[in-house]
């Protein structure tokens, strides 16, 4: 792990400095890594995957740890940096690159990796990673329900994105993120972060979210692309009744017509309003429609 000092002195060899833009606030707190790195409990035969390595601190930690660490930085001089603290460790991929090729696809190269590894390490595939805020919510919806999903992830993000992971039904941060999450695994916050533990310092706090993913739960679902397009639909007009979102069906619900029964069947009242309708009703919902939809 590297100090505050040593983190500095990397950057300055490579005349960089913190992108705000990219929002690049480094975690400083040594004893917090050491937390975070705990509850992760990194075994040899798992697969990593790193997003934002920055210099790599958090990187070398992992490379001890696991079967495989797969780091994907955007800032080409702290791929360099990274790439050149980790040199001594052979199971370890830095890749300088955007980890989202569109909001629906993770980075291509890194896919193959991921799949390549998993023919080598029987263990968990995580996500383990100090994120960038920016990216944060739309890169674990892909690793929730995209080609690769994760078997768990190990995070530190703005407090309010963490706060929305964990939501319940009727919260106004309840949303598409905590619907995906609590529909396909857990998820917790078990540490919060204050500003000074990041350098330079964010204006927002931040927290460390774990989540795990449920076979038990995930095998519920009978489509999951049915059931992630319906949950987009409704949330992203969550401020009108159910019934009035249906106007809105994208692509694969178009054709939906008895929305009226399929509401019944689930026993929703589609007068309600997208946040007031848990989880599991969600599910149920969707798995109506991909009966339906067959018959």
């Amino acid at each position: 792990m590297q100090t505050k000092q040593q983190l500095q002195q990397h950057l300055a060899i490579a005349g960089a400095r913190p992108n705000k833009k990219l929002g690049q606030n480094f975690l400083i707190d040594l004893n917090l890594i050491r937390l975070f790195l705990k509850k992760a409990d990194i075994q040899q035969n798992d697969i990593v995957l790193e997003v934002g390595p920055g210099t790599g601190s958090l990187t070398e930690e992992l490379a001890e740890r696991a079967g495989k660490v797969i780091a994907v930085e955007f800032d080409k001089r702290l791929a360099k940096i990274t790439a050149k603290n980790l040199i001594k460790f052979k199971n370890t991929a830095v890749i300088n690159a955007d980890i989202l090729e569109n909001q629906n696809h993770i980075n291509s190269q890194t896919l193959e990796l991921i799949v390549e590894a998993g023919k080598e390490f029987d263990g968990r595939f995580l996500l383990v990673a100090n994120l960038p805020y920016d990216i944060s919510s739309a890169l674990m919806a892909n690793l929730l329900m995209g080609t690769v999903t994760a078997d768990e992830m190990f995070v530190t993000v703005q407090k309010e994105v963490g706060l929305r992971m964990v939501a319940k039904s009727n919260d106004n941060l309840y949303g598409t993120l905590g619907i995906l999450m609590a529909a396909l695994g857990e998820a917790e916050i078990f540490h919060k972060l204050g500003k000074k533990v990041f350098w330079p310092a964010p204006k927002v706090d931040s927290v460390m979210v774990h989540f795990k993913r449920l076979e038990e739960k995930a095998q519920k679902i009978a489509n999951i692309k049915t059931f992630k397009s319906l949950v987009a639909m409704f949330m992203q007009h969550r401020r009108k009744t159910l019934k009035a979102c249906t106007k809105f069906a994208p692509d694969g619900l178009t054709a939906i017509e008895n929305w009226g029964e399929i509401f019944t069947k689930a026993q929703i009242d589609s007068s309600k309003r997208p946040e007031n309708i848990s989880p599991g009703k969600y599910v149920e919902l969707a798995n109506i429609i991909e009966i339906s939809k067959n018959n």
